[in-house]
């Protein structure tokens, strides 16, 4: 069993976009683990493991427009089926 079931991961396109100051804000206001948030001031990759990825698009919502959303089942992918 994971603690951390589904892998989220997108892209924010938008305007004065910070990495460090979004990698900051989900460490400290979502539960999970092997966080990346990188890219520049207009486009960010966001990679997490989460329990609700609902509640991490809908924060990344607020910063500009998110695209290329994948959220995988990574309990479903351990036993052998599609995540």
């Amino acid at each position: 069993m994971l603690e951390f079931r589904y892998d989220t991961q997108l892209l924010i396109d938008g305007h004065d976009l910070d990495e460090d100051a979004i990698n900051q804000y989900i460490r400290e206001h979502f539960a999970g683990d092997s966080l990346l948030a990188v890219g520049d001031s207009s486009l960010i990759k966001i990679h997490f493991h989460t329990n609700k990825p609902w509640l991490l698009l809908a924060y990344a919502a607020t910063l500009g427009e998110i695209y290329d959303i994948v959220v995988e089942d990574m309990d479903r992918q351990s036993r052998g089926l599609p995540g």
